[in-house]
């Protein structure tokens, strides 16, 4: 059966950012990607995947999925109103780990108020998000994917409050060639942070499941700020 073609945005063209085009414009969706430094440093992206370079502003415009992938420490800077022309229902991805030692210095929502990362992240882009492949690494995106059922198929927690956000999210990733966890909500993504056993694991759902199970909500030193 022919999947919909979705109009996707990709705001971040790191390794995550960059490999999701080449999967997803791969698959036929429309993409448009952004970063920070501005669409003429995609040319070489575009030229490889067909996806079309915007400002940030444009990322989301018409966009069923949007896809922010920007270091943690870099999403209070994102534009407002950045969703205001994205489609009914659009579901928006977040990627994003918080990493204070190595990159985004203290963030007082997190470490005081106790917030997970990404409901941190909804509050300073004004949208609900589905926390997905955070934990994935990217070559992994390009390398591992497998059809359903072949016993080598990881599976990628996926949580958020949104469900019918969650299962477009969802469906997307099975299209990609992963199987998903259903993580809960975004008060409980705390599971798959940075320094969780989910984190980085290539395992199927079996494995994710019970990773997700034995993950405690205290946050280890090395992820503090």
């Amino acid at each position: 059966m022919r999947r919909v073609r979705m109009k996707i945005g990709i705001i971040g063209a790191g390794n995550i950012g960059g490999n999701l085009t080449r999967r997803l414009t791969a698959l036929g969706h429309d993409v448009s990607v952004a970063n920070s430094r501005g669409p003429h440093t995609l040319t070489q992206l575009a030229e490889e995947t067909g996806a079309t370079p915007v400002r940030v502003e444009e990322a989301a415009r018409g966009a069923e999925v949007v896809v922010v992938t920007v270091p943690v420490k870099a999403v209070p800077d994102l534009p407002s109103g950045l969703f205001d022309e994205a489609a009914d229902g659009v579901a928006v991805i977040d990627t994003g780990n918080y990493y204070p030692r190595e990159r985004d210095g203290r963030i007082a929502g997190i470490e005081d108020e106790g917030l997970t990362e990404s409901r941190w992240t909804e509050r300073q882009i004004g949208h609900p998000v589905v926390k997905a492949f955070n934990g994935t690494y990217a070559q992994d995106i390009l390398e591992r994917p497998r059809p359903a059922g072949d016993p080598e198929r990881m599976a990628l927690p996926v949580a958020g409050d949104d469900e019918a956000a969650k299962r477009k999210v969802r469906e997307l990733i099975d299209e990609l060639g992963f199987d998903t966890v259903d993580a809960g909500g975004i008060d409980e993504s705390w599971r798959q942070q940075p320094g969780t056993p989910v984190y980085g694991l290539r395992g199927g759902v079996e494995a994710v499941t019970k990773a997700l199970a034995e993950a405690s909500p205290e946050r280890q030193e090395a992820f503090r700020g």
